[in-house]
């Protein structure tokens, strides 16, 4: 049995890293594509529409294609996404206007809906308590696309700006060929007519008011997924304006963290739960993402950032096992719709937070670049509380249902 779920999970994590690599790759050469397209060097807060407008098509179809895939099966979507996905980044490499890139990036953020079917997918093919495992992969596939994203940006983009958007194009492509030859379906399509007020993407908000266990977990998702857009929309600004680091400098930074971020992911979440538990495995990741900002806030060296590193990374151990914690709570035909409020969530987040650091990185770039860091502190510091409700909501559950 586990010989046949090898080919599907490798097509799946493949399809996950290519999301993170089409994320990934625009970072170090986002700011001097602005500034080719505007001929201005005020593009922070371009930046932050951008990233916000990517995430607002996710947050708008991630429902849209969870809820299909629980209707239709996970396959066409997961197909039709990923020839998205290819087709894009050929426009991306030729926009000669910034409204063309808006464009280009909106259908971005589209295509890399697919996560939540991703997601669902993996559900689908997996033992319950293998859920957590698999979840950490999944993660650690995301990181290993932003190993390779942001260094492909930055060595490419020196060459050539438009460079690196040809070889998301090729390497979106040929995952496309490769799903389409090798990925079976995960489960029987339902085949029933499909709703269309289920196809609205506030409707698995509504849901969610009546699942109380699940609401602090997906708040730590909102507060978690807002603290980490601040990097995809201040890091290549902030690198350039506090070490004068060009683009191969910048990829190789977040290409850097991308390696720590795998490697933690990969092997330190289940061995972390099962020694510090759930909650001290999350509140242990925040405290470690504290003490690197602080470092990152004060540094006056471009090699602390490169220490720091390790320590940073270790936010998320605790996030497989929010996620396997979500799975258990929602039937099985029910986990596309799960998978799609969790990537709204996400993408939620990812619209309000770019927006409010860019405005705030402009506010505070002149004087100290740095202290953008400090108020991503404070954001970890509001989901100090909901780690613990959201812990103690599930030890509450589990002691009920035994």
């Amino acid at each position: 049995m586990s010989q046949t779920m090898n080919r599907p999970l490798i097509v799946i994590f493949t399809a996950i890293c290519l999301d993170a690599v089409g994320i990934g790759l625009i970072f170090p050469i986002l700011p001097r594509l602005l500034q080719e397209v505007t001929h201005s060097a005020d593009i922070a807060f371009y930046i932050g529409i951008m990233t916000a407008l990517y995430a607002a098509m996710q947050f708008v179809f991630a429902p849209v294609l969870g809820a299909l895939s629980d209707s239709i099966g996970r396959r066409p979507v997961l197909l039709i996404s990923l020839a998205g996905a290819a087709v894009n980044y050929v426009i991306m490499a030729f926009a000669p206007s910034l409204s063309l890139l808006f464009a280009g990036r909106a259908i971005a953020g589209l295509t890399s809906a697919n996560m939540s079917v991703a997601s669902a997918y993996i559900t689908d093919i997996s033992p319950a308590d293998q859920r957590a495992r698999r979840f950490g992969l999944f993660n650690a596939m995301f990181g290993a696309g932003f190993i390779i994203g942001p260094v492909l940006g930055g060595l490419l983009g020196d060459y050539w700006l438009r460079l690196p958007f040809i070889a998301a194009a090729v390497l979106n492509a040929a995952n496309l060929l490769l799903a389409l030859f090798v990925l079976p379906e995960s489960r029987a399509p339902s085949r029933r007519t499909i709703n269309i007020a289920a196809l609205n993407p506030l409707a698995p908000f509504k849901r969610l008011v009546s699942m109380k266990a699940l609401l602090p977990i997906v708040l730590v998702y909102f507060v978690f997924s807002a603290a980490g857009e601040s990097y995809g929309t201040c890091w290549a600004l902030w690198a350039f304006d506090a070490f004068g680091w060009n683009g191969v400098s910048i990829g190789l930074s977040l290409g850097a963290f991308g390696i720590c971020q795998t490697v933690c992911q990969a092997f330190l979440p289940g061995p972390a739960t099962r020694l510090l538990g759930e909650r001290w495995s999350v509140l242990t990741g925040i405290a470690a993402a504290c003490l690197a900002l602080v470092v990152m806030a004060f540094a006056n060296q471009g090699w602390m950032i490169f220490a720091i590193m390790p320590v940073f990374t270790l936010v998320g151990i605790g996030n497989p096992a929010f996620q396997a914690l979500a799975t258990s709570r929602v039937a099985p035909d029910r986990q596309g719709e799960l998978q799609g409020l969790l990537a709204s969530t996400i993408s939620l987040a990812s619209i309000i937070a770019p927006l409010g650091f860019s405005s705030l990185y402009f506010l505070t770039r002149e004087n100290w670049p740095g202290g953008i860091w400090l108020s991503v502190i404070a954001l970890y510091a509001v989901a100090v509380p909901l780690v613990l409700m959201s812990t103690a909501n599930s030890r509450l559950e589990q002691t009920a249902g035994t």
